[in-house]
């Protein structure tokens, strides 16, 4: 049996920083609150929400319809969406349109489809 069969490869055997751990606690500080957007992108309805809006401007009645959703279920994902400033509206009257707050999520999820489609 080869000495090391029963270790784990992927641990330290002892505590050893090799790198300046102070360095890295500081990079790793870049991404904080990035989790949310993709907590919020993890739910399948947002995502086509914002792909949807990445269309064109639209309002909560047109939403609800395509997805085949409630108005109520659609203005809850749309709350969340705000709340990021990954979406803005506009009222127009009575009625409030919707579009992406910018494209940066649209490139992030275009991303992601290219990556997913590299899969298959």
């Amino acid at each position: 049996m080869h000495p090391e069969s029963g270790k784990n490869r992927d641990l330290c055997d002892t505590f050893c920083p090799s790198c300046n751990v102070d360095e890295l606690r500081e990079k790793v500080l870049e991404v904080a609150g990035l989790s949310e957007i993709f907590k919020v992108l993890g739910d399948e309805t947002r995502t086509k929400i914002l792909f949807l809006l990445a269309t064109k401007e639209l309002c909560v009645c047109d939403l609800a319809t395509v997805l085949e959703m409630s108005l109520p279920a659609v203005s809850h994902h749309l709350r969340l969406l705000k709340a990021l400033r990954l979406v803005r509206y506009r009222r127009e009257g009575k009625m409030v349109y919707y579009s992406l707050d910018d494209d940066h999520i649209l490139n992030l999820i275009r991303q992601a489809q290219e990556h997913f489609a590299e899969g298959q």
